[in-house]
């Protein structure tokens, strides 16, 4: 049922999104030239995308701001208008695509209930972001050096020492380091434009009144029934979201959420080694390893659907297998709202379950439609390769819609090898890993982790 369900979203995309997306193309294309030398082209692309929300709430303040940059005005007001409007842009596509994908699924998502009062900051740090974001937008992504992407680590330096504002530090942090891995950026053949493009606009919206997690966190007890795990590897972080069902104490519906550790690395710890660097969550690493409920009281659960972890507020449960719970729990749990800066296509990422599929080891076959597997995701810290995808008939992955089209990243799969049932999880070396040739290699590259904490230590100490 689910495949036929599925396959209705492999038909055009909803109305209007490719013309939004040519908006925010043009957009993009004026902010890598700069907006302090406008030629025709940036110019008209402004004012198209000025022209298309002039019947929105937004659309006098964005239009003003096209006007006075095509005049030479850059100000701050008139790049959060900008933001806004690429944002907005983004938004509805978002939204639109979403809804297919809900209705296509049954599912109601929860209503979006915004939040009255705004935190306190320090308004000199973040004036001090939109500064360096402001010279951003008038040079251009062609016109930044190294000086340029320089002068924002002060900012940065004073940003992580607010803890309100950490979020907004590491934004302009990966910024700043992309940038600098760039410089001079004119020389690039190619530009991540919209990648970039991407971060200059949350971080400018941002940078305007510091966070804002939507009214704060509601306290959350129950029992958490694991889906998958899907990791993200980078050079220097290694980052884990969890993808849940959670059973609210009292009898309440079940909901969709989500929630995270995180942890600095250097590019030599790779593989499942990256799981010790995870140690400080031991309840959350045993529930993955060894496919286990998750009992939490009064755990923080921010509007989003994430919940903020707390090692004191969890307890390891009963055995509980993903599969089941995907296959009994999954279809009724509400998902969660999408906050507002969040609504942009590349977020999109919805559990589901697939099944009784065939493979060719790059597409399912949904009866006739057939829907892009995404494992380029596979993570190399767990036992999920893309034979065992080949070879499975059941799937527990995230639903995504990115480059124009849809795709299926597994998280989880069921398979037949040499004709015994086989279940791979991503989070399944979380204590370690179990398949024997991996532990062997393990075993060979000795404990980096303890070595690399060693000689940091013996550094300190000096």
């Amino acid at each position: 049922m689910l495949d036929v369900q599925l396959s209705e979203l492999l038909g055009d995309d909803p109305a209007g999104v490719g013309e939004a997306l040519g908006l925010v193309a043009g957009f993009d294309d004026a902010l890598a030239l700069g907006l302090a030398r406008l030629g025709e082209e940036p110019a008209a692309a402004l004012a198209a995308m000025a022209g298309a929300l002039a019947g929105t709430p937004i659309g006098d303040r964005v239009g003003e701001a096209v006007e006075k940059v095509a005049a030479g005005s850059v100000a701050d007001e008139h790049l959060a208008a900008l933001a806004g409007g690429r944002a907005a842009l983004f938004g509805a596509v978002h939204d639109a695509l979403l809804a297919r994908l809900d209705a296509a699924l049954g599912r109601t998502r929860a209503v979006w209930e915004p939040a009255e009062g705004k935190a306190e900051v320090a308004g000199n740090l973040l004036a001090g972001c939109r500064v360096w974001l402001r010279e951003l937008a008038i040079v251009g992504w062609r016109g930044v050096d190294h000086d340029l992407v320089s002068a924002a680590d002060q900012t940065i330096e004073a940003l992580l020492a607010v803890p309100e504002l950490r979020g907004l530090a590491v934004l302009l942090d990966g910024l700043a380091t992309e940038l600098r891995a760039s410089s001079p950026v004119a020389t690039m053949d190619r530009l991540p434009a919209r990648r970039w493009a991407d971060l200059w606009t949350r971080a400018m919206l941002l940078s305007q009144h510091g966070p804002w997690h939507g009214g704060g966190a509601e306290p959350v007890s129950g029992r958490l029934l694991i889906l998958g795990a899907d990791v993200h590897e980078h050079a220097t972080v290694v980052r884990v979201q969890i993808h849940a069902v959670l059973e609210p104490a009292g009898g309440a519906p079940a909901r969709l959420v989500r929630t995270s550790m995180a942890a600095a690395k250097v590019d030599t710890i790779v593989g499942p080694t990256v799981w010790k660097l995870l140690g400080d969550q031991p309840v959350l690493l045993s529930a993955l390893a060894q496919h286990r409920s998750v009992e939490i009281t009064d755990m923080p659960l921010l509007p989003g659907g994430d919940l903020v972890w707390e090692n004191d507020r969890a307890r390891a449960g009963e055995e509980a297998d993903p599969f089941a719970t995907a296959r009994l729990r999954l279809a009724a749990a509400t998902p969660p709202a999408v906050t507002p800066l969040d609504r942009h296509p590349v977020r999109i990422a919805e559990p589901v379950l697939v099944e009784g599929y065939k493979s060719d080891g790059r597409t399912i076959d949904l009866g006739g439609a057939t829907l892009d597997l995404d494992l380029d995701r596979l993570p190399s810290a767990g036992p999920l390769t893309p034979a065992l995808v080949k070879a499975s008939t059941a799937c527990i992955g995230l639903v995504r819609w990115d480059g124009g089209r849809w795709s299926l990243q597994p998280l989880a799969v069921q398979a037949s090898v040499k004709k015994q049932p086989v279940a791979a999880h991503n989070g399944d070396w979380a204590l370690g890993p179990t398949d024997p040739k991996a532990a062997k290699a393990e075993a060979r590259n000795g404990d980096v982790v303890a070595v690399l904490r060693e000689r940091a230590g013996r550094l300190l100490r000096k």
